[in-house]
């Protein structure tokens, strides 16, 4: 082999490298430049307890991402997820609260009940968009009104407390600094990562995502993996809504006001495509943990909410432009 051989193919070797870095490990490089920045630019930024502070915040973001992460794949889109928290809370805060109910039991139906109520509207979604063929973003904006109504009518309108004193306090105990909450949504990401990278199921809706007629032409049925991808995001939803009354103690009707935007935010942002058929679980943890990161880190540097929401929608735009270089790599 020649001199320039050697050096043609140590070049090639070195675009490969780069390529596949900024493909694959972009969304991390990103996260670890912005807590270097932010551990510069702040004094408290890296002490234990707004480590903790910025774990706990990311959890639930994290927990609907990842079901959002299944709807996207397949080139869909929940913008319910926020409204159907707000169901699945007030349903499990009125199990909870049912008289006779010893503490075990009253935690475990709710946990039950608001399970069943995020499948009950992942269910729903999957099937009159599957159906009818109904662009997700339509029904899912139906569903977000539904979903609200019904937590309000539920409620009247009231706010839910009161719950069992272990259950309030499961939502502040941590594990050497990492708080249980967060490790449930870990355990979350490992079992969606499995899902979508080690089974036929996964690698089913990748195909769906990156050609649906493709996937029906090759046997799969196509109506089947769009109503269990939303399927799967109502539960999650439906765990998220458990999650969010242990951290604060509450179910109120409003909660949840923006949240869907926030995960497709950390969805978009780890790398998934909003076409469908690319992305990852992982990514997805990232890209939620540098919306923690950088949220925190701005309350840090003084700036006001309307200049961290300002901040934020820049990053996101940004984070949809490098979407597209990333696919340019990808085909590259």
């Amino acid at each position: 082999m020649s001199t320039n051989d050697v050096s043609q193919t140590g070049q090639t070797r070195i675009a490969t490298t780069t390529k596949t870095v900024l493909r694959e490990a972009g969304i991390g490089i990103a996260l670890i430049v912005l807590i270097v920045v932010f551990s510069t630019t702040t004094q408290h930024f890296l002490t234990a307890s707004n480590v903790t502070n910025i774990l706990t915040q990311v959890t639930i973001n994290l927990i609907l991402s990842i079901g959002m992460t299944f709807v996207i794949l397949i080139g869909g889109i929940d913008l319910s997820v926020g409204s159907v928290l707000a169901f699945c809370a007030v349903v499990a805060g009125t199990v909870m609260t049912l008289p006779g109910l010893d503490p075990i039991t009253a935690v475990i139906l709710a946990t039950l009940s608001a399970v069943a109520g995020g499948i009950l509207f992942g269910l729903l979604n999957g099937f009159i968009s599957a159906c009818w063929a109904i662009p997700s973003f339509i029904v899912t904006l139906g569903t977000l009104n539904i979903a609200r109504g019904a937590a309000l009518q539920v409620t009247n309108a009231s706010t839910i407390y009161s719950f069992p004193a272990a259950f309030n306090a499961f939502g502040s105990q941590t594990l050497y600094g990492i708080p249980l909450l967060f490790l449930i949504a870990l355990v979350l990401v490992v079992a969606g990562w499995f899902v979508l990278t080690k089974t036929v199921f996964g690698r089913v809706l990748y195909g769906i995502g990156n050609n649906e007629e493709a996937a029906r032409l090759a046997g799969h049925n196509v109506f089947f993996y769009k109503i269990a991808a939303f399927t799967i995001c109502g539960a999650a939803v439906g765990i998220g809504a458990i999650v969010y009354m242990a951290r604060l103690n509450i179910a109120s009707p409003i909660i949840g006001i923006g949240f869907e935007l926030n995960a497709i935010a950390a969805v978009i942002i780890g790398g998934t495509s909003l076409s469908g058929g690319r992305g990852s679980i992982v990514g997805t943890l990232l890209g939620a943990c540098i919306i923690g990161v950088l949220a925190n880190g701005l309350i840090l540097l003084g700036l006001s909410d309307f200049m961290r929401q300002m901040i934020t929608g820049f990053v996101i735009i940004i984070a949809v432009i490098l979407d597209k270089y990333r696919e340019r790599l990808t085909k590259a």
